[in-house]
């Protein structure tokens, strides 16, 4: 039996623990992922998920999320904001077109330019992303850490495509988000130049 539960707003949570997982254990297609897995994370931490293709990171990302509901054990979590591998970008529209229409869907008003300049696109605002090389998609893909807050995320190899400047700017808003007491959960196969305080390896 599985659960998910938005943590509580008790003070002394509120102030500490960001995610707590007990017991996770999930089986896809007839095989085992992950079993037995308990672990937590606390304001202003980071926690990387290590492990080879097909080790069911972005599957324990996806529980974390609430995307997925097939795991037994139980999840008490923050609000988060999951950053998976499809960008969800219309190739017809234009970066700003793309970055209004996921603004409005969340509900908030977004500076285009500012947030273009912070990833290291500005000047692009107006070019269909059918044009976009698949890194500057992933660059105009993080203004989303930018858009609206949320205390936990949960980020599924974000470096792909991204270049070194890009890895950096990645990088920049990581620890700008943790020291503001946020918390991030990332799978990755690399380097985050960011020192973790834990490593879960599935």
């Amino acid at each position: 039996m599985q659960k998910r539960i938005l943590k509580p707003n008790f003070i002394e949570y509120l102030c500490q623990i960001m995610l707590e997982a007990y017991n996770l254990s999930c089986r896809r297609d007839g095989r085992i992922l992950f079993s037995d897995k308990n672990f937590s994370l606390q304001q202003g931490q980071l926690m990387e998920i290590h492990g080879p293709n097909g080790s069911g990171k972005s599957t324990l990302l996806r529980c974390l999320a609430g995307l997925y509901t097939e795991f037994k054990g139980k999840i008490i979590a923050e609000e988060a904001f999951y950053f998976g591998h499809k960008l969800g970008f219309s190739a017809l529209l234009t970066v700003e077109e793309n970055i209004k229409w996921y603004s409005r869907a969340i509900g908030v008003q977004p500076d285009v330019d500012s947030l273009l300049s912070q990833v290291g696109m500005g000047g692009y605002s107006m070019v269909p992303c059918e044009n976009l090389s698949s890194g500057q998609l992933r660059r105009v893909s993080l203004t989303r850490l930018l858009l609206g807050y949320r205390p936990l995320w949960l980020l599924d190899e974000p470096q792909t495509s991204l270049d070194l400047d890009g890895r950096n700017i990645l990088n920049e808003l990581m620890e700008k988000h943790i020291s503001n007491d946020g918390s991030v959960v990332c799978a990755t196969h690399l380097s985050l130049d960011i020192a973790a305080d834990d490593t879960l390896v599935l």
